[in-house]
C-alpha cells in the first residue's frame, strides 16, 4: 500500500451533520485518498496535455 496523502484526523473533524460529529471508518480514509490521487493524477495529465508544468483548477 502507497502512503496516504490525506490526513485522516482532518476528516474526522469535517465529518459532521449538523452539531453531530460522525465516525469515520478507516475504508473511508482509504477509498477517498484513492479518489483523490486519481483526481491529481488526471489533472497532471491534463496540464501536460496543454503544455503546462502547473496544475491548476481548471484541470479538475
Amino acid at each position: 500500500m502507497s502512503e496516504m496523502i490525506i490526513v485522516k484526523a482532518k476528516i474526522k473533524e469535517f465529518a459532521k451533520h449538523g452539531n453531530d460529529k460522525l465516525n469515520v471508518s478507516g475504508e473511508f480514509a482509504e477509498e477517498l485518498d484513492k479518489r483523490v490521487k486519481c483526481l491529481i493524477e488526471e489533472a497532471c495529465r491534463r496540464a501536460k496535455e496543454n503544455n503546462r508544468n502547473t496544475v491548476m483548477k481548471k484541470d479538475l
